[in-house]
């Protein structure tokens, strides 16, 4: 038995997976805002969970992370800097513990659903910000294990700003004063999927990936999203950099605990089928 958590900024998601990756319980609690409130949380939680088995545990966390040491540096919307989470959460495991950035996790997550068609995966979570994964041959790309894509300066409007303040889910609630999911008038996801599109085709030109799957809160509307976003990148194809096919990821809002099983099972289990 292996154990995911994914720790969000406002949420905490924790689950155990069989041997076959199959979730068998999960639990969610808010994530607190002092680190020593969430592992007490997080003790309680387990507590009241089956976990006498575990192999392994596989943890994702926002923000720049140490991957040998497990120590999360800066956790973006989390005020934690320096946090032992592989020393605290082995400790209180009695297992092995792998940490590593959600986004990655997630992206590793997607690709596995995919290795069968994909080798090169780029993943791109937009939720409250913006979290991107390279994924290589089912395996999270070291030279960007710490990129952090939603950071890229872009220009808008003639001013250079963060991608994720211009397309992010909280970006679009500042500018339309209500969420992506309350969002259907199709102008205005002309818009969102501009601005997506702008950063997108940055990574696109550098990575050239096999396929982009989409992921987090505001590509849970995907069925708004893609027509617009598609149209946006073809503006900017060239024989040099061909726009890969676009795909909503298959299991969004467990797709980081999902990553935690894949990575921690790679690390101290047996191997994947």
């Amino acid at each position: 038995m292996y154990l995911g958590i994914d720790i969000g900024g406002t949420k905490t998601l924790v689950a155990t997976l069989d041997n076959n990756g199959i979730i068998l319980e999960r639990h969610k609690f808010p994530t607190p805002k002092s680190y020593d409130e969430f592992k007490t949380t997080l003790a309680d939680t387990v507590a009241n969970m089956s976990t006498e088995d575990l192999i392994a545990c596989g943890v994702g966390a926002p923000g720049r992370i140490d991957h040998e040491r497990g120590i999360g540096i800066a956790m973006g919307n989390l005020a934690w800097l320096d946090v032992p989470l592989k020393q605290d959460i082995e400790r209180l495991l009695k297992c092995p513990v792998a940490v590593h950035n959600d986004a990655k996790l997630g992206g590793l997550s997607e690709a596995m659903l995919v290795k069968n068609k994909y080798n090169s995966v780029l993943y791109v979570t937009v939720g409250t910000g913006i979290g991107t994964g390279i994924i290589i041959d089912q395996v999270i790309e070291p030279a960007f294990a710490d990129a952090e894509g939603g950071l890229m300066p872009v220009e808008h409007q003639g001013k250079i700003v963060k991608w994720e303040s211009l397309a992010s889910g909280h970006a679009i609630y500042e500018h339309f004063g209500k969420k992506a999911e309350d969002i259907t008038d199709e102008a205005a996801w002309r818009y969102i999927a501009h601005n997506l599109a702008v950063g997108l085709i940055d990574l696109i030109a550098v990575i050239q990936p096999e396929v982009i799957i989409l992921g987090g809160g505001v590509a849970s509307y995907y069925d708004r999203l893609a027509a617009p976003l598609q149209a946006a990148l073809q503006e900017y194809e060239t024989p040099l950099i061909p726009i890969p096919p676009l795909q909503k990821a298959a299991r969004p809002e467990e797709a980081v605990v999902y990553g935690c099983y894949d990575l921690a099972k790679s690390l101290y289990g047996k191997a994947r089928s």
